[in-house]
């Protein structure tokens, strides 16, 4: 009997299929093999299928499907959730680029996913959000990332937004981005440096995001932060241990970080990556953490992951020697 309904669950998990806005992404590909092991079909919606090929290899032949999908378009989104008993929006911008505004992604993008997946019959959504979003902040990141929020519990009630603080993880922007500048730069200058962060493995947002599509936890808001909370600075001591190199971490005055980030954002008009913007540099300016009293990892039977293993496993590359570097403690002198 109990074999029996095993097969029927399996079955009805075969047979559910979730599409995953922005699933091409850090968080969506997490999301997205989550819920492939769950069983589901899943279709993950991006602008570059072609460059998505990579997501197939999450789940058995024909599970796992990258589809073409602008969020900034009725038609396209509404393409990408027709037939789908559950969705997730994880498109968001760290800077705008182009049409790619905050307002027109964050907040116009995330109401369109919602209104049209409701329209559509699914059964379960999940708002990938940020610790920070805020209808009064001082960062357009902020504001528009709560807007969003609002939109998206206005056409689907019963959605679940998730906010998390800082992710790590392999691919990962942040850890990454610091490790590689330290390769080379002997002074770390950051803005920000006593601001408290409290970094979630992208594994863990992604069981989360799972749990509220396959209804294993109540609909709501819920705050996602590691067992750590750590400054800026911490972080980035943290990381210079694992990739054995000693540097100098020098907090920046916000006054002149903005005024550098003013100069820096300019790149993102010729397509090139800024290093930091100004928003991003008013973000600095709060502490990422989960608030009191918030829901959070625990209201959803979930322990968070300490970052020390999961950042050795990755940040290693960035030694000197990269795996073949002598593991810390094994006598030899920290690499410079």
């Amino acid at each position: 009997m109990a074999n029996s309904s095993e097969d029927t669950a399996s079955k009805e998990s075969a047979s559910r299929l979730v599409t995953i806005i922005g699933g091409s992404g850090f968080v969506g590909r997490y999301i997205a093999q989550a819920m492939a092991r769950r069983g589901w079909r899943v279709r993950v919606a991006c602008r570059h299928p072609e460059a998505a090929e990579f997501v197939r290899a999450y789940g058995t032949d024909g599970q796992v499907e990258p589809v073409a999908c602008n969020i900034r378009d009725d038609a396209s989104v509404r393409s990408a959730l027709s037939g789908a008993d559950a969705a997730v929006n994880c498109v968001g911008l760290l800077w705008e680029d182009g049409d790619n505004r905050f307002d027109a992604v964050h907040s116009q993008g995330a109401a369109r996913v919602a209104r049209i997946a409701a329209e559509e019959g699914a059964g379960a959504m999940v708002q990938i959000s940020a610790i920070g979003a805020d209808a009064k902040g001082v960062a357009t990141y902020a504001t528009t990332k709560a807007a969003g929020e609002a939109a998206v519990l206005d056409a689907f009630p019963g959605a679940t937004v998730l906010r998390p603080s800082i992710i790590f993880g392999t691919e990962d922007g942040f850890f990454n981005l610091f490790a590689a500048m330290a390769r080379y730069a002997p002074v770390l200058p950051v803005p920000g440096a006593t601001t408290k962060f409290q970094p979630v493995w992208v594994e863990d947002v992604a069981e989360a995001a799972a749990k509220a599509l396959c209804k294993e936890a109540e609909p709501g808001l819920y705050e996602l932060g590691g067992p750590r909370i750590a400054t800026l600075r911490e972080c980035l001591q943290l990381m210079c241990r694992i990739i054995q190199r000693r540097r100098l971490i020098v907090n920046v005055p916000f006054f002149f970080a903005r005024l550098q980030a003013s100069v820096l954002q300019l790149t993102a008009r010729i397509g090139i990556k800024p290093v930091m913007t100004v928003d991003q540099v008013r973000m600095l300016e709060i502490d990422n953490v989960v608030a009191d009293g918030a829901k959070g990892f625990s209201d959803l039977g979930i322990e968070p992951t300490e970052m020390e293993g999961i950042l050795e496993s990755y940040l290693y590359a960035y030694r000197a020697n990269g795996q073949y570097t002598a593991p810390a403690g094994s006598g030899s002198a920290p690499q410079e």
